[in-house]
């Protein structure tokens, strides 16, 4: 269906084209931070030049990601490549962690073990300033990547979103730090905003492992999403007995529902792959990057909806 693919080469493109927005925007500001921060003296700089540096490397991963989990289906790949957003963000989230583990370590040096906080105070406006920046791009990048992860239900790029959205709040916090250095002339504002900026990453490295980590595990479909789905069912209650052993689950962007229909006994085979062919159209319209799977049952000598009715509720297929 040309339709059908042209939608999907033109999110592809933006996937693809938000997803290197992130590569190039951390780059730049690695290279600014890691200046700043090396020339100051700045633990917590440098901390924020750590933390642009592995969000780099998350953005290359998730732009490889996206890439891959938009593939269609193989021979090998049944199902297609969905869950390599979710082994992505298992990654990034590793990633995260290590560096918050080695600001926390460095940070705890400066205050615990006696280690002295020396900061260049002629550079300091130069790290304010480059904070500053840094807060103003990630804001603007982190909202353009989170509403084309929205649109296309990539958690490869919403993990990429939610990193840079933590990098605001961490370079608002640095920039204050200098500021409150600047202004008191006590560099110890230093190490301990560097603490705080490494439990802000384990805080979002948690959210982002849990969530990758529920996609591998083939968590079901939200409860609203299922609901829908059974109110769809629902209203073609007239053209079946009764359905049963639904099941859903999440692969990446991809959502699976299989379930049991049961129809007449002596309804043609033509009928009821109509009829499911319908069923099936009218939820996908509903629930985007959706593929069903319905086994056909026939009611048994016992139905009950039949017994009760005294004849068979469905129309031109009474029994």
């Amino acid at each position: 269906m040309p339709d059908k693919n042209d939608k999907y080469f033109a999110a592809h493109k933006e996937i693809t084209k938000v997803a290197k927005l992130s590569i190039y925007s951390n780059t730049i500001l690695l290279i600014l931070k890691l200046f700043a921060g090396f020339f100051m003296g700045s633990i917590s700089v440098l901390s924020e030049a750590l933390h642009s540096g592995i969000d780099l490397l998350a953005a290359i991963i998730a732009n490889y990601s996206v890439h891959k989990a938009g593939k269609p289906a193989d021979e090998i790949h049944r199902f297609g490549h969905g869950k390599f957003e979710n082994i992505s963000g298992t990654i990034e989230a590793i990633l995260i962690s290590v560096a918050a583990v080695i600001i926390l370590y460095e940070a705890s040096r400066k205050i615990f073990f006696g280690d002295k906080v020396e900061l260049n105070g002629d550079l300091i406006g130069i790290g304010i300033v480059i904070m500053g920046i840094s807060s103003i791009a990630n804001f603007y990048v982190s909202r353009k990547i989170m509403k084309v992860a929205m649109h296309a239900e990539s958690i490869a790029l919403e993990a990429d979103a939610y990193h840079l959205t933590t990098d605001v709040y961490t370079s608002i916090g640095v920039f204050i730090g200098l500021v409150l250095i600047h202004f008191t002339g006590n560099p110890i504002f230093d190490p301990i905003l560097a603490i705080i900026v490494a439990l802000m990453i384990l805080k979002a490295s948690y959210d982002l492992t849990k969530r990758s980590v529920s996609g591998l595990m083939d968590v079901k479909l939200s409860d609203n999403e299922e609901g829908t789905i059974r109110s769809i069912i629902t209203e073609h209650y007239s053209q079946f007995a009764e359905y049963h052993d639904m099941r859903t689950r999440i692969s990446g962007a991809e959502r699976f529902v299989d379930l049991h229909l049961v129809v007449p006994k002596n309804q043609h085979v033509g009928d009821a792959h109509d009829f499911c062919n319908h069923l099936e159209k009218d939820i996908k319209e509903k629930i985007p990057n959706l593929s069903i799977l319905i086994h056909v049952e026939p009611c048994d000598e016992d139905c009950q909806i039949c017994r009760k009715l005294d004849f068979c509720k469905i129309p031109l297929h009474g029994r």
